[in-house]
């Protein structure tokens, strides 16, 4: 798929088929995190893959909507030393999505109201916080991001337009 039609394309879903992801689709999701950029190549990540259904079951009571956790096929946290470092989280996460959306899988972010709580059902030890929870899945309706232009695509995302977002100095 051309990165452009991709990015444009690409939305957040929160309802999942119950349909698995298979292991070799989630590899490349995680490699493609682990491929982001990072300051001074840091690479403070640590990826939390979630497939213990009570644990997935706890993850879930602890972001802001439930169901996003349940019914994911894949769960990923992200965490790194007291939570920072958001870019390059940001960076990971963003590849992490872009490569399942090239396969055919939809994703979203999830927040959580109590990060301490949702260390402890991740496992995390040490300085290791949260910073935020990714849930995949294949979409209950077909995609077909081919169907439009990038530039269609663009036009019909609810977002503010370009001549709102960018200052020309």
């Amino acid at each position: 798929m051309d990165t452009y039609l991709a990015v444009a394309s690409k939305r957040d879903w929160r309802r999942y088929a119950d349909r698995p992801i298979p292991e070799d689709v989630v590899i490349r999701i995680l490699d493609a995190g682990r491929l982001a950029g990072s300051g001074s190549n840091r690479q403070p990540w640590t990826f939390v893959l979630v497939a213990d259904r009570q644990r997935k079951e706890r993850l879930a009571e602890s972001v802001y909507v439930a169901g996003n956790v349940l019914e994911a096929g894949l769960v990923i946290g992200i965490a790194t030393p007291e939570g920072g470092r958001a870019l390059d989280v940001g960076r990971a996460m963003q590849n992490m999505m872009l490569a399942a959306w090239n396969d055919g899988v939809v994703s979203c972010p999830n927040g959580m109201p109590d990060r301490a709580q949702t260390g402890e059902v991740l496992g995390l030890e040490g300085d290791l916080q949260p910073v935020i929870i990714l849930t995949f899945g294949y979409p209950r309706r077909p995609l077909d991001p081919g169907s439009r232009s990038a530039e269609e695509w663009s036009r019909e995302a609810n977002r503010r337009p370009l001549e709102e977002v960018v200052k020309r100095i």
